[in-house]
């Protein structure tokens, strides 16, 4: 009989998923990720460049989706990261709504949801957010600053039962869910926020340039 890890006979290709706006990507995701990869032993990681985050209303510094998709690209370029605007061509606006379509969407993948301790701190602001721990398994990557309010937080008042000890992290694939993984990785002080304060421009180095999906090969002007 097939485990979890399985499909039809036919293995799954083990996927993690780091969402966000990549305004702009910069050399922390890609720490991140490939930390998270190496700790998880997933086949690569998805990052899903989003259209707008419902939870920041001031989008006045936010770029065309076209320019941080190709941020994103040049930054994952020869690792096994693939960026993708998938969420703007199935048309979410939420994250519980884009997790729930691409389990649908791509059977043959086992997904893990990644995140940073900073959105753990405020999970209970996100739409349907205990439907997203139910959904897939989660692994939170600490960070600067954020680990004491995340551990504190509301969210952690309900997940703190299906937490799993970090020394069972190969097992996620065997997890039911909710369960929730943290990782500890060296402290990266790198943001988006810094970088946009150095380069306000930086996005015009991609304007008017055609981009590809990562994952749904579409072109994303």
């Amino acid at each position: 009989m097939a485990g979890p890890w399985q499909w039809a006979g036919a293995a799954l290709t083990l996927t993690g998923l780091l969402g966000g706006s990549f305004n702009p990507a910069h050399g922390g995701h890609r720490a991140i990720s490939l930390f998270v990869r190496e700790a998880l032993e997933l086949d690569e990681i998805w990052w899903l460049v989003s259209p707008g985050n419902p939870l920041k209303a001031d989008a006045k510094d936010m770029a065309p989706l076209p320019a941080r998709l190709a941020s994103a690209r040049k930054m994952a370029r020869r690792a096994p990261i693939r960026v993708t605007a998938i969420e703007a061509q199935m048309g979410t606006r939420y994250t519980i709504d884009t997790l729930q379509k691409l389990v649908r969407r791509y059977p043959h993948r086992r997904f893990i949801w990644i995140m940073g301790a900073d959105n753990v701190a405020n999970f209970t602001r996100w739409r349907r957010w205990r439907d997203i721990a139910r959904l897939m398994p989660i692994a939170v990557v600490a960070r600067p600053g954020y680990d004491d309010s995340a551990v504190a937080g509301a969210a952690m008042a309900w997940l703190r039962r299906f937490v799993r000890r970090s020394d069972q992290r190969l097992n996620w694939t065997m997890w039911s869910t909710p369960a929730l993984v943290f990782l500890r990785f060296s402290p990266d002080l790198r943001s988006a926020t810094a970088y946009r304060q150095a380069n306000p421009d930086w996005h015009r180095d991609y304007e008017g340039k055609r981009v590809i999906d990562g994952v749904t090969h579409k072109s994303v002007y």
